[in-house]
């Protein structure tokens, strides 16, 4: 049996970007057959995989050609705004109105609590509207999270009772066949497992006596939020240091996201948050015995088939787990012993025993360390201290995946003899390409880390060799795909607001604050990066313009597709959700079309302008529908349900997190060119914070939302004072 690999290359790593598909598609073989690539030999004589061909599964995507060529012709705007035609219908302020003209465009601060106000109020007032791809990014962020949200309430919650129930019942029975043994200790542990699972998700269930202060322990620590202790229940029975011991962040299981306002919600996050973190550790016998105790229990009965009824509705919104998974010990077990090797006999140890155990060290680690552990000095051998099991594993992503290879101890001090324990959201659209968001970093003394630039390069290499059937193998990386077209810069015959430096900042805006919203709406599923510690009116002109992005609404429109056809798949969508879902395709698909006819100098029709006119109202109407499943009819409700948002992204356990937030919707005023002459149209766009907090206090929305309108609100970042006006 092959010895563990003590040393896996960095190309090795990153290539497994590529591979980290498997178990996205279908069933438990197609699982399987997806879990490994084909190992080849680079030119330098280092191990490269190869990508895999890809098995969606859920649904395919297919993204409407393109039908443009730019052709809009430069115009400037003038000094005071004299070759403006509406001008009169803007007060603005000197600075503002400065930005305006040296720019095209100027973003302004506003307290508007959601996109749809705004456009309401161009259509009363009225005036040209500018429909802005934030707006349509935010939709699709409401409908993903209402998805996701219905989906965990109405069949995962109730699937999880289930399954916590029945693996509860037979690891009672296991430690009872087992008591006397080798493994009762594991057994044991098993039996508190499944306890603290039951008990968060019904508080009245009663506790099995043998593992009754353990859980408790366990318990009071998930309920005082507690920041960095070891496990009580885990390290049970095994006479480790401080050190050796597995050390859980329990302030981990603060329900936030969109699980902070509901009971159900509350429960079902800090149940599979404690599936999803605690880790049967492969350099411990006795915890990897634990776990094949787990993988026998999972192949009785229907419990498999619950599992994967979680598992794989989970993977298609966020992807595969970053850990090993029962299948893999399944297939290991069979493959050592024999289909249907009884507890009996893989308890009895001897040769195939250690066998397993070289077999599963030999398996891939995982990409993403989401385990506390200690500095490189005392705890040397990351893989060693973070593989193992995980029965409902915490989920790879790309970002994530680049956040770890910019983060100590992937890169070293910098200049300053300092350590970066935190990332930046700026690493992911810089890894993807975006020089803009590279030199911001460079400039702000973030790349000084020794280490930084070469890892920076080598990600660059990588992305960019991606396939497509790469970035739409699940809604996650279908949405980074999307957000993937608003880096660059826009030249010759696009309007001249987009070019130069301030329009890209202002899409690196937009990219960063939807990145915000895909982090929130997955906080539960998606792993996170440690480091080491240490009307009636006479008519106007208001004729509108749409951000000429035929990329994004193109990528949007087929993502929103994917979503639709993925989820009906699996009987997980209602009817009105289904013809909600048609609608946001086809109103992305319009204005496609209309962001193509602008760019190729092509008038639009009425109807188009009436589409633009009308725009406030159907992004009302997509608020209501995403929120109908928490009571909301009636705009009204505004103030209780605003579009902004926070997240944390990584942990320094040290005592802080890094904290994303979008606030409120500020205004954007753009010179845009119809029939011939220039006017200013007026949109919304997202704003974007970022900051460190201090880790046992992991923000939820309604704390965010409460700093955001008190004195103590933050500013947005320096670099994007280029497009914001005072």
């Amino acid at each position: 049996m092959p010895k563990r690999k003590k040393f896996f290359t960095w190309a090795v790593c990153i290539l497994l970007l590529f591979t980290a598909v498997a178990g996205c598609g279908g069933d438990s073989e197609q699982y399987e057959q997806g879990q490994t690539g084909e190992v080849e030999q680079g030119p330098a004589g280092e191990n490269v995989f190869s990508p895999l061909a890809l098995d969606l599964g859920f649904a395919a995507y297919a993204e409407e050609p393109l039908d443009f060529t730019p052709a809009v012709k430069p115009y400037e705007v003038e000094p005071g705004l004299s070759n403006v035609t509406n001008r009169d219908m803007f007060r603005l302020s000197p600075e503002a109105e400065r930005l305006l003209v040296e720019n095209g465009f100027v973003v302004v601060p506003g307290s508007n609590r959601e996109f749809f106000m705004l456009y309401e109020m161009n259509r009363y007032e009225p005036v040209p509207s500018f429909i802005t791809t934030d707006s349509m990014l935010h939709n699709y962020h409401l409908f993903f999270d209402h998805l996701l949200r219905v989906t965990e309430k109405e069949k995962l919650a109730p699937e999880l009772k289930e399954l916590t129930a029945s693996m509860l019942s037979v690891s009672e029975r296991q430690y009872a066949e087992l008591k006397g043994t080798g493994w009762e200790n594991a057994a044991k542990r098993n039996l508190g497992f499944f306890a603290v699972a039951g008990r968060l998700l019904d508080p009245k269930m009663s506790i099995p006596g043998q593992v009754k202060k353990e859980v408790e322990e366990e318990l009071a620590l998930i309920e005082s939020r507690a920041d960095l202790q070891p496990s009580p229940l885990m390290n049970m029975g095994q006479d480790l240091s401080w050190q050796e011991a597995l050390k859980e962040d329990y302030s981990q299981y603060i329900p936030r996201g969109h699980y902070d306002d509901d009971e159900l919600l509350q429960s079902y996050f800090k149940t599979m948050m404690w599936y999803g973190r605690m880790t049967f550790r492969l350099k411990s016998e006795d915890e990897t015995k634990s776990a094949v105790l787990i993988t026998l229990a999972l192949a009785e009965g229907d419990n498999g088939q619950k599992w994967d009824r979680i598992y794989q509705p989970t993977c298609f919104f966020v992807g595969k787990s970053d850990d090993l998974s029962f299948l893999q010990y399944q297939e290991l077990l069979e493959e050592i012993y024999h289909d249907g090797a009884e507890l009996e006999e893989i308890a009895s140890g001897g040769d195939k025993w250690e066998a397993f155990m070289d077999a599963a060290a030999d398996l891939e680690p995982p990409l993403i360390n989401s385990v506390p552990i200690m500095e490189e000095e005392i705890q040397p051998d990351r893989q060693r201290e973070i593989m193992g099991f995980r029965l409902m594993g915490q989920r790879f992503t790309l970002d994530a995946s680049i956040f770890q290879r910019l983060v100590y101890r992937e890169v070293k001090e910098n200049s300053a003899d300092e350590r970066r324990m935190l990332p930046r959201a700026l690493d992911i659209p810089a890894a993807m390409g975006s020089e803009e968001a590279y030199a911001i970093l460079e400039a702000e003394g973030e790349t000084d880390y020794k280490g930084y630039p070469e890892n920076m390069n080598k990600l660059r290499e990588y992305i960019a060799g991606l396939d497509k059937e790469n970035w739409i193998q699940n809604l996650y990386w279908g949405w980074l795909y999307t957000l993937e077209s608003l880096l660059g810069e826009k030249g010759e015959g696009y309007p001249s607001f987009m070019h130069g430096k301030a329009w890209t900042r202002k899409n690196l805006n937009t990219y960063l604050s939807s990145w915000t919203e895909l982090k929130h709406d997955t906080i539960l599923y998606a792993k996170q990066v440690y480091a080491e510690m240490g009307g009636g009116m006479d008519r106007v002109d208001d004729r509108g313009y749409v951000e000429p992005n035929p990329h994004l609404y193109a990528r949007l429109a087929a993502l929103v597709k994917m979503t639709r056809e993925g989820l009906s798949s699996r009987n997980l969508l209602e009817q009105t959700d289904r013809e909600s879902l048609e609608r946001l395709e086809q109103l992305a698909l319009s204005l496609k079309t209309i962001s193509e006819k602008q760019l190729s100098d092509i008038p639009l029709t009425d109807e188009e302008y009436d589409l633009i006119r009308s725009y406030g109202g159907q992004l009302e109407h997509f608020w209501l529908e995403a929120l109908r499943d928490k009571g909301v009819d009636h705009r009204s409700a505004i103030a209780e349900n605003p579009a902004a948002l926070v997240t944390d992204v990584a942990t320094n356990v040290e005592g802080y997190v890094m904290q994303e937030a979008t606030g409120h919707i500020f205004d954007i005023y753009a010179v845009v060119p119809v029939d011939g002459s220039l006017r200013i149209a007026r949109g919304g766009v997202y704003s974007h914070y970022e900051f460190p907090w201090l880790m046992e206090d992991r923000l939820t929305d309604k704390k965010w939302q409460e700093r955001l309108d008190s004195e103590e609100a933050p500013s947005p970042a320096q670099w994007t004072e280029i497009f914001i006006a005072p």
